[in-house]
């Protein structure tokens, strides 16, 4: 899961370079309105492509990973129901 999230941070972070290099190289040949659109559009992406990059998926089990501390462990264990063998 982790392989597919960073693929496609890198496809959103490469559209968002290729809409700055669009915007500015060809597209305010013709329009600069448009080309100050595609760059609103780019300077969108890089935080979704950090959102999409860092969130954890169903299959990410990090609330039941040990934390180090026994005491604490052992307590959440308790709430949670389950029985730590010893």
């Amino acid at each position: 899961m982790y392989a597919r999230r960073r693929h496609v941070y890198f496809a959103m972070m490469g559209a968002c370079l290729a809409l700055f290099v669009l915007a500015w190289g060809v597209v305010r040949l013709w329009s600069l309105p448009a080309a100050v659109a595609m760059c609103v559009v780019a300077m969108v992406i890089p935080p979704l492509a950090a959102i999409v990059a860092n969130r954890r998926g169903p299959e990410d089990r990090w609330w039941d990973d040990p934390s180090g501390d026994p005491k604490s462990d052992e307590w959440w264990d308790e709430l949670d129901g389950k029985k730590r063998p010893r």
